[in-house]
Order: C-alpha cells, then sequence, then structure tokens
C-alpha cells in the first residue's frame, strides 16, 4: 500500500474540510481527513475556525436589502460613478 493512499496533503485536507461542511464529502474523504487531524495542528486548527465559521452563519440573523432598495442603490452608485468619469 502507497503512502499517499491514506495521507493526503494539508491543502487537500483544507479542501475536503470545506467540502464536509456542505455534506459534499464521500465517506472515504472523511475518513482521510480524520487520519490527517489526529496528527497535524495546521489542519485540526483550520477544520475548528471552519466549524465556528459555519456556526455563527448559520446563528446570525442577517436582515438584507430589499430587491427595490438593492436597485435604488445599485442606481445612486451608478449615477455616481457616472459624474466621476
Amino acid at each position: 500500500m502507497k503512502k499517499r493512499f491514506l495521507f493526503i496533503s494539508c491543502e487537500e485536507a483544507k479542501h475536503i474540510c470545506d467540502k464536509s461542511q456542505y455534506g459534499e464529502s464521500t465517506f472515504w474523504e472523511r475518513f482521510k481527513l480524520s487520519i490527517r487531524l489526529s496528527w497535524c495542528h495546521v489542519t485540526k486548527s483550520y477544520s475548528s475556525k471552519n466549524n465556528k465559521l459555519t456556526h455563527s452563519i448559520k446563528q446570525a440573523e442577517v436582515d438584507c436589502l430589499k430587491n427595490d432598495e438593492r436597485n435604488k442603490l445599485k442606481q445612486q452608485f451608478e449615477k455616481e460613478l457616472a459624474k466621476h468619469q
């Protein structure tokens, strides 16, 4: 068995971590990630921060602009941009 078969790079681990966050990773990818997380402090830190970010976004109560407000703001921006060209 090749060493590369189970051991993944930090970059690949970060990519799998991101995929796992959205439920897009396979069982095998999660298994390889868990092996990496068991010994790599950099990947472990990235995964922890990623989980905190996801939790914060889910808990946030963000008030977004309505379509008409966004269009009005866009028109104002374009008008000001045209003045300065």
